[in-house]
């Protein structure tokens, strides 16, 4: 079956596609197929939620095969048989247990992101327990205020009983009430749909894959293990060639899953927080201008850019339709926005 070629993107698709699974192209067709089109293209946003979550867990798997693959690889090669998978398992393990109880705190740190109270600024609590109540949040998720010019928000912690939201104070000056709401709906949705859980186990992953690969072929090139590799004969060279290739390949490709994970993500949190808000033109709306908002974040870094509701650190439109984009295209998710039936 042949691939259908995005125009915009360039992102191959699905050849009966009917629109860019990348950046949401809608593919014309003639005849029948555009009454199919016309007819298929208005999804609700139960089926963007079912659809991302589908694609999501499935990158995940993806994930954790990479992990388990190139362990494999490197105790064939040092001669630990399956205790590489093991290894690799641990190493994982420990990652994250110390990001998930302390991951949260970093993030807000490095944001400078500072706690407030209801009488600090109450329509800010008043949307936000708005939409605690419309996602059934067990408790408040604690709030902080970033003091920077530059519209944006993000959503962290480990699950809705341990969840922070940060809005810079750009957003609340910049946004009326009804886009404030869509915005603090995406992030709630983020937090109801346990993606900052999900953001988390994905990027301390992809360190583990960085740091396994790494110390696997600086070992081969400056270490001890360079004079110690186990496997012999024309089998054990074609193995070390596929370990070394793996450890070179394994980091771009674990950087493009986390990067596709978090543009799934991205969609499914817009899908339910209309579903939160029944009012799907308020995010479009607050999209619409935090994308045009010519105001930098001089605190968001290459590190946090993923976690804000629109990537503060490259210019929306230029690069956002590459593969190792944080986010999906800003004009496509108001497109798919303003599609939606409520």
């Amino acid at each position: 079956m042949g691939k259908l070629v995005c125009p915009r993107c360039g992102y191959e698709n699905k050849e009966n596609a009917l629109y860019c699974n990348l950046c949401g192209h809608i593919f014309r067709y003639e005849g029948k197929r555009r009454k199919l089109q016309r007819l298929q293209t208005r999804r609700s946003f139960y089926d963007e939620i079912e659809r991302n979550k589908r694609k999501s867990y499935f990158l995940m798997m993806l994930f954790g095969f990479l992990v388990v693959v190139l362990g494999y690889l490197i105790g064939q090669v040092w001669g630990l048989g399956y205790y590489g998978v093991v290894i690799a398992g641990v190493i994982a393990l420990i990652m994250l247990l110390v990001s998930y109880y302390r991951g949260d705190e970093v993030v807000l740190a490095l944001s400078r992101a500072k706690r407030v109270y209801y009488e600090d600024d109450p329509r800010l609590f008043n949307v936000v327990e708005e939409m605690k109540i419309a996602a059934g949040l067990p408790t408040l998720p604690k709030i902080y205020i970033i003091e920077d010019t530059a519209p944006n928000a993000f959503a962290t912690g480990r699950d809705p009983w341990h969840a922070s939201i940060a809005v810079t104070r750009g957003l609340l000056n910049k946004l009326n009430r009804e886009e404030l709401q869509g915005v603090i709906a995406h992030e709630i949705s983020h937090i109801r749909n346990y993606d900052i859980r999900f953001a988390m186990i994905a990027g301390i992953l992809l360190g583990v894959v960085a740091m396994i690969s790494d110390a696997f072929l600086r070992s081969m090139f400056y270490g001890r293990r360079k004079r110690k590799v186990s496997v012999k004969g024309q089998g054990g060279v074609v193995i070390l060639v596929i370990a070394i290739l793996a450890a070179i390949l394994a980091p771009i490709f674990a950087k493009l899953l986390q990067m596709a994970i978090s543009r799934k993500r991205e969609f499914l949190a817009d899908a339910s927080a209309v579903e939160l808000t029944r009012n799907p033109r308020g995010l479009a709306n607050a999209l619409r201008k935090i994308a045009s908002d010519p105001e930098p974040l001089e605190v968001a870094n290459r590190a946090t850019q993923h976690l804000y509701i629109v990537n503060p650190v490259k210019k929306i439109g230029m690069k956002a339709k590459s593969l190792f984009s944080t986010h999906p295209p800003t004009e496509a998710r108001i497109r798919i926005l303003e599609s939606m039936v409520v």
